[in-house]
């Protein structure tokens, strides 16, 4: 994504605008899936065999001068957001990063150190191992995407003057040893949006099987995906494609008809990886990633054909579709997303969707993105990093696959599971995170102090009066009157003996500690 989508500085809302509440995670209950994944055919599959189907969701920061997510300087944790990515259905984080962020002396910026006190004085490569860490607690998985060489911005080709390709694949071996046996990082999206420059015949872009060792990303692609491969051959490796196999500029950005090829969206054009391939010393281990963009970011010709959105099918075909239809090699939309602003765009994600296909056979995907700052396209969530964007998510929401467990979670032993336990048997603390004029947030922590588990656990409270619920997370939540209920989220449903809860939401009116908490139908003490 070029950063025109990225609108760094972003303020915290003054005040939330209401907004519905946190909808339940995709309909497909999902499977703990085990150890490192490969490839078999258009699918990616686990250890045992299991198809995995990957719908997640970009963090972007990293790749830019903060050297670290964005939206650390808000007003929420840096776990809470990934507890809220988790309960909506992601169950993939992909994490751009610039060479920059990895270098031994980079300082990570924009951190809220009230409220991510954990994070101080860590550089930007810690940070990333702490979200790892906890993504692998939710049961996420984590694609490491080479965003930009510098934080300056993205560049047509895989090295520049500055990074060259040797420091490009030298990075990406030690980001590989970094995470090497740990199966929730499951690989390396090699760099992002190779396109194309100059003007044709005279091009210095990045082509596509154009046999020009400087310019053909096809061939670099082999040659820093074998490196990598050298050094961690669990990997998957995701490849993208290029804007103009020629690796010159077209209409798609200077509408000069005598420039005219067979171009799409910088990163969006595997239409030659079919003729030549990406080959991998290690099989099993490509996966093709292309782009897919709305009107907001750019009015493609096709926006405007009169059979619109009928003929979109057919050019996603020709693009990249034919990679999976043909059992060729599985794809992963890394990127694709919109604002929604044209009421075109509503009706190219929907399509969009459906054409990914429905269930855990169906295309991956990392929707772009999280971010609210993201200047073309906006987030799934507001300015204020935490309400969600409904008209998205309930496009999106079919098609998620939530996350199931840790990658490494081994088997419980069964034990006897009542609807409830003793009356009286759990505690409730309730921590005021953040509040303002008009709002405020917090966090509620409920205990299971009985004998039995609690599955699925279901929490209810009472709002301090003048509150309204704005949303929350870690569950899924109803509202009657100043009466909220939540109900466990698909991928934590058991609250063992002795085990506690952490809910979150944001309410608008005065703040103050909710009341009559109750945890499977037995009232809380404090």
């Amino acid at each position: 994504m070029r950063h025109r989508r990225s609108v760094l500085g972003a303020l915290l809302a003054a005040s939330l605008a209401a907004a519905g509440v946190v909808v339940s995670a995709g309909a497909e209950e999902a499977t703990a899936a085990t150890g490192y994944l490969r490839t078999s055919g258009n699918k990616i599959v686990d250890s045992a065999g299991n198809t995995v189907r990957l719908t997640g969701i970009n963090w972007f920061g990293m790749e830019t001068d903060n050297k670290t997510f964005h939206g650390l300087w808000s007003n929420r944790t840096w776990k809470q957001q990934l507890d809220q990515m988790a309960q909506l259905g992601y169950n993939t984080l992909r994490v751009p990063f610039s060479n920059d962020a990895l270098k031994p002396d980079a300082k990570a910026g924009g951190v809220n150190d009230y409220v991510n006190p954990d994070l101080v004085g860590l550089s930007p490569l810690q940070i990333l191992d702490k979200v790892v860490g906890y993504a692998g607690e939710k049961g996420m998985r984590v694609i490491l995407d080479r965003h930009r060489p510098t934080s300056a911005g993205q560049s047509a080709l895989w090295y520049t003057a500055t990074v060259p390709e040797s420091t490009w694949i030298e990075d990406w071996k030690a980001l590989a040893r970094r995470y090497a046996g740990n199966p929730t990082v499951i690989g390396a999206d090699l760099h992002n949006e190779p396109h194309a420059e100059g003007t044709n015949p005279n091009a210095t872009g990045a082509c596509w099987g154009c046999g020009d060792t400087a310019r053909d990303w096809r061939l670099a692609a082999e040659r820093a995906g074998n490196a990598i491969l050298s050094v961690q051959p669990d990997w998957l490796i995701f490849v993208e494609g290029v804007s103009c196999p020629s690796g010159g500029l077209s209409n798609v950005w200077d509408n000069d008809p005598s420039n005219d090829e067979d171009c799409g969206w910088w990163g969006g054009n595997l239409s030659k990886a079919g003729q030549f391939p990406v080959r991998l010393n290690v099989p099993n281990r490509l996966v093709y990633s292309p782009h897919e963009y709305a009107t907001s970011v750019y009015r493609q010709k096709w926006f405007d054909a009169p059979d619109y959105p009928a003929n979109m099918p057919a050019i996603w075909d020709k693009y990249w579709g034919y990679l999976y239809k043909n059992n060729v090699a599985p794809i992963m939309m890394g990127e694709f997303g919109s604002t929604l602003a044209d009421p075109k765009d509503k009706v190219w994600l929907e399509n969009l969707m459906a054409y990914t296909g429905t269930g855990v056979n169906g295309m991956s995907f990392t929707y772009w993105s999280w971010n609210p700052n993201s200047g073309d396209t906006g987030g799934i969530v507001g300015d204020d990093w935490t309400t969600v964007n409904q008209a998205k998510q309930s496009i999106l929401q079919p098609y998620l696959i939530p996350p199931a467990g840790g990658p490494t979670t081994t088997s419980a032993t069964t034990t006897t599971v009542t609807d409830s336990p003793p009356p009286g048997a759990c505690k409730a603390a309730w921590k005021l995170d953040n509040s303002w004029q008009g709002g405020f947030q917090g966090s509620l922590t409920v205990t299971n102090t009985g004998t039995s588990a609690v599955s699925p656990w279901k929490v209810v409270f009472t709002l301090p009066p003048g509150a309204t619920l704005v949303n929350g997370w870690n569950g899924t939540f109803s509202q009657s009157g100043r009466t909220v209920t939540v109900v466990a989220p698909s991928y934590n449903p058991t609250l063992p003996p002795g085990g506690s809860v952490v809910i979150g939401f944001t309410a608008n009116g005065p703040s103050g500690a909710p009341s009559g908490v109750t945890l499977g139908g037995a009232a809380c003490g404090a």
